[in-house]
């Protein structure tokens, strides 16, 4: 079998299992006696995870900062957390939340020792000042199973609104140093935060399998990210069964993990181009964006691939996914990619996934929207989809 060429970039250190979290405190004082911990706004500090971290940093000599993320971070949050903690001598950043907070976090930890505006930086939108590090030794926690963050050096800030944008700060020096998956972290999830945040999760396993930039370590992690969340993605769910739920949790846990490790090597494609510009423009939760487009965007990726580019592996690997994920063995390729497409309108139809017109995107505004879709996700698309077909999968979803 000839290999071909193919690179990794940077990861982080990674503790997976139920219980991690107990490492922390250890881990937190190897780097000093002072850190910043970043946090969403409720859930973390309302259960007793929050005092127990707090007596345990306490009795390793630790004391620490904190600060609450209770959106989608923008500029000014990151600016004015590296104003209010640049020079306070904090050794190291912890983020225990969703991607929202490690995003925050990833961008803080980067700016903290130079206390400059991270608008020197932000891809597309900023200064175009290169950066070059240090950043501050930072320990991602995810609290949810669905961005990957705590596998990727990009940190994705966001200002909504009709100008709005949403953007990668980006850099080897931003991954983490350690990455602590804890399954046991997503009990207090709600099943709607589950369902969202997990079609995000398989849509950047999906992506980036069938990415034109993938290789076989990627497809490798990525086959094996999907078989979990096939397995556990409705069990975490719906609840129900402890055990089986639990199970479930440790799953899709685990799938995020794949997805934020494949995604960062292979890239994505036209979904999470697209989510982009409606995240910026409109209030929609990215995990329920992917989730909503992922069949649609599928289905014109299929088609357009047979048209344009019949040869492509893209083909062959959308129908080993529509094997992997319906357990049949089809009889030719194209009922395997028609089964695939057949699967995810059946999710999309099972978790009930919101249309865009439901959060106010209306047919007048699908220009615009895919004019600001061209970013770095959609370059890696297995295929290049003209404006008019981009146009196609939003008009299938308004």
């Amino acid at each position: 079998m000839n290999i071909p060429a193919f690179s990794c970039s940077r990861l982080p250190r990674i503790l997976f299992g139920s219980g991690q979290f107990a490492e922390l405190p250890d881990l937190a004082r190897s780097y000093g006696q002072k850190a910043l911990l970043i946090t969403g706004a409720r859930s973390f500090r309302s259960s007793p995870r929050w005092n127990w971290l707090a007596e345990r940093l306490a009795d390793h000599g630790m004391s620490f900062e904190h600060l609450a993320v209770s959106d989608e971070p923008t500029p000014e949050l990151v600016d004015n957390a590296v104003t209010a903690f640049h020079g306070r001598h904090i050794d190291l950043v912890i983020a225990i939340g969703g991607g929202s907070v490690l995003d925050a976090a990833k961008a803080i930890a980067g700016l903290l020792p130079h206390g400059n505006s991270v608008m020197d930086h932000l891809e597309g939108v900023g200064r175009n000042i290169p950066y070059t590090g240090p950043a501050t030794p930072f320990i991602a926690v995810p609290t949810t199973a669905g961005t990957g963050s705590e596998a990727t050096k990009n940190a994705v800030l966001s200002v909504r609104g009709e100008n709005g944008f949403k953007k990668s700060f980006r850099h080897d020096a931003l991954v983490p140093e350690y990455a602590i998956v804890d399954p046991e972290l997503l009990d207090t999830c709600p099943p709607d935060l589950i369902a969202a945040d997990g079609m995000d999760a398989f849509t950047q396993l999906l992506e980036s399998y069938v990415s034109a930039r993938a290789n076989p370590m990627t497809d490798a992690l990525a086959k094996s990210g999907m078989e979990a969340f096939r397995d556990g993605f409705f069990a975490a769910c719906k609840g129900g069964d402890e055990e089986l739920a639990r199970a479930g949790r440790s799953a899709i846990a685990y799938a995020s993990l794949m997805s934020g490790i494949t995604l960062a090597q292979a890239g994505l494609g036209s979904v999470h181009g697209l989510a982009a510009p409606l995240g910026a423009f409109y209030p929609i939760p990215h995990g329920l964006a992917c989730g909503t487009l992922l069949a649609e965007a599928t289905a014109m990726n299929i088609r357009t691939l047979r048209e344009r580019a019949p040869e492509s592996p893209a083909l062959r690997k959308y129908a080993g996914v529509a094997e992997l994920l319906t357990g049949h063995n089809f009889r030719t390729e194209e009922d395997a990619c028609a089964a695939l497409i057949e699967r995810l309108h059946d999710w999309t139809a099972r978790l009930d996934l919101k249309r865009l017109g439901d959060f106010g995107v209306k047919s007048a505004h699908i220009a615009k929207i895919v004019a600001n879709a061209r970013g770095t996700s959609m370059q890696t698309n297995p295929v290049l989809l003209t404006d008019g077909e981009v146009g196609e999968i939003l008009l299938a979803r308004l």
